[in-house]
């Protein structure tokens, strides 16, 4: 599709026209040069040839012209529109990964029996990929928090990370509200309208220098909303008990909620609701590109230009090679002089 990016300047096309039309001539008695056979040859010439060379090719001119100003017009192919989503939402995910993540009383999807983190990855896995158009991240803690995915929209790698995490890998206790800090952290260099935290833990906090409900008082100052999720079965033995009461407690400071997951089951519904709860939301910019097609306007100007020169200088030098000015007019090819045959 053809788009022209300045249209008001085909103005210009009448523009020699008007001012050969309406614009008087000046007028100015040309230099001249008087000679002694001036009868002779005004007798031998009409001129004819000097008014062809003149006037042989206006066209050309008019195209010229033309061309120009259909470069100052800038024409443009317009290209088939490229639209671009801008995510609005940061959502991090804390994961624990403590020892007590090994607890085997969660079944995957084809029914086995596996341990809690397993059910944790592929419940988390699918909510990931539901949440297209959003920037992502993933922590895990343990001992302490660390970073596994810095806010990306790639999806599938943040899906993989995840599936490489194993149960003790970032220690056997609990640095919940340390988690927390390091999210609002990351938090701090996102630009996003929404900002969302989302932590899954199966125990208490054993290891964090700063409480999760002072960390979750930061993170509702910082514009961070929070969700927590506790899974498992607090009664497990050998696991340290779950404190509810914290948890619900971070999820109303921070402004989101508070869910128990029990089993696999219960853990899907809960980030089904949590995908209500956070709606996607994107804005879209679209873009149309183009290729400027006015170098190669102006190119055929400049080019036709040089052609419309090489002409009138061949078509003058064939008149003077030719003798054609007079019958008695001769050029001398050794010096250039223009003489009348016969003299010397």
């Amino acid at each position: 599709m053809i788009n022209f990016a300045h249209p008001w300047f085909v103005l210009l096309l009448p523009l020699p026209w008007l001012w050969f039309r309406f614009v008087p001539a000046l007028k100015a008695k040309p230099p001249a040069v008087r000679i002694p056979f001036s009868d002779r040859l005004q007798r031998a010439d009409d001129g004819s040839a000097v008014t062809t060379n003149v006037r042989r090719f206006p066209w050309m001119r008019g195209l010229i012209w033309g061309l120009l100003v259909l470069a100052l017009i800038r024409p443009q192919w317009l290209k088939p529109p490229v639209s671009r989503e801008i995510p609005t939402r940061d959502l991090l995910l804390l994961v624990d990964l403590s020892g007590s993540m090994n607890q085997q009383d969660f079944k995957d999807a084809e029914g086995k029996t596996v341990d809690r983190l397993s059910a944790v990855k592929e419940v988390v896995g699918d909510f990931l990929v539901r949440r297209e158009g959003d920037r992502v991240g993933l922590i895990v803690f343990g001992d302490a928090p660390y970073l596994q995915v810095p806010f990306t929209t790639d999806l599938e790698l943040c899906r993989q990370l995840l599936e490489e995490t194993r149960v003790g890998m970032a220690g056997p206790r609990t640095a919940f509200g340390d988690a927390i800090g390091l999210g609002i952290l990351q938090f701090d260099q996102s630009d996003a309208p929404s900002k969302t935290l989302i932590a899954l833990t199966d125990g208490n906090d054993s290891a964090s220098q700063v409480p999760p409900v002072e960390a979750a008082r930061v993170a509702k100052d910082e514009g961070v909303r929070i969700h927590t999720i506790a899974i498992g079965d607090p009664k497990t033995a050998g696991e340290d008990p779950l404190d509810e009461v914290t948890l619900k407690a971070v999820a109303k400071i921070g402004g989101g909620e508070y869910f128990f997951a029990a089993d696999r089951g219960n853990l899907e519904k809960i980030y089904d609701e949590i995908d209500k709860i956070e709606t996607r939301e994107v804005d879209v910019i679209t873009q149309r590109p183009h290729l400027d097609l006015f170098p190669w306007v102006l190119s055929m100007a400049v080019v036709l230009q040089l052609l419309s020169w090489g002409l009138r200088l061949r078509h003058a030098g064939g008149i003077l090679r030719s003798g054609a000015l007079s019958p008695q007019l001769k050029v001398d090819p050794r010096t250039g002089e223009l003489r009348l045959e016969g003299e010397r």
